[in-house]
Order: C-alpha cells, then structure tokens, then sequence
C-alpha cells in the first residue's frame, strides 16, 4: 500500500471522484454538497493524494490551506472494492500528519449529517475531532456537520 501525491489526470481517479459525487448527489440536497469535482480540487490551495494497493485505487484524499495556521480535509474517499478495510484510517492519519507538518493549529472537515455518514463521523471522533460551528465559507446547515481537530 502506498500513498503518493497525484495530480488528478488519471482516469482512475477521475472515475472514484465521479463516484463520490454521485453518492453525494444520491443521499444530500444541492444546497448541501460542498464536494469538490476535479476542476475544483485542482486549486493551488489544495494539496491530493491517492492511496494504492498494488495497481488499484483504493482511495484519496486532499488538503485545503484555509489559511497559515489551518486546513480543511476535503474528498476522503475509500474505494468501493475497499470499503471496510481500514483505509479510511490509513488517509486520515496521512492527512493530520501533513497538516501537522505544515505547521497548522486546526484541521477542520464538513461532513453530512445524514445516517449515510455516521461510519466517517465515527471515524473522525475516533481521531479527536470534535463538533463545531461552520468555519471558512460555510455556513448553518442542518445537513451538515461540522468538525475540528486541535492539532
């Protein structure tokens, strides 16, 4: 297994991003998807790995530079043929350690509100993070939570 920097033209990835946007199409309401397409995740603030099993995608995830001192996880994402192998935890501990060490005090996420979401809130609480109110661009909503980690 492995974690590397990508950037974002393989069709790998374009298709598990595809993936992603279309479970969150599915379960949250437009006014309440805050994922990022690749266009989007392709912005000079925003830093993206892939994690590989041999040859196969099996997840991603991305930083956002909020600002000098925070970050916001954005697109964490286990394959489907992964799901329920650990791998969630494997992106997590790699993102906290990047924004560890950039130097950042905060690491934030949104993440629906919904039951489709309870495994990732597990996880996220599992690793310290903790409710808070919306941060950066972000505003109340009763589909979303939002979440922080004092690093």
């Amino acid at each position: 297994m492995r974690i590397q920097p990508d950037d974002l033209t393989g069709p790998e990835i374009a298709a598990l991003l595809q993936e992603h946007l279309n479970d969150m199409n599915a379960v949250s309401p437009p006014e309440s998807k805050h994922a990022l397409d690749l266009t989007g995740l392709q912005a000079e603030n925003i830093s993206f790995w892939t994690l590989w099993q041999q040859h196969q995608l099996a997840g991603c995830v991305a930083l956002k530079q909020l600002n000098n001192r925070q970050g916001e996880i954005k697109s964490m994402r286990s394959a489907s043929a992964f799901r329920g192998q650990g791998l969630g935890k494997v992106l997590l501990q790699h993102v906290i350690s990047e924004a560890k060490s950039r130097g950042y005090q905060q690491l934030y996420l949104e993440t629906g509100a919904m039951d489709y979401f309870a495994p990732a809130r597990f996880l996220y609480r599992s690793f310290g993070f903790e409710l808070c109110g919306p941060f950066a661009q972000y505003k109340e909503d009763p589909n979303s939570v939002f979440m922080l980690l004092q690093l």
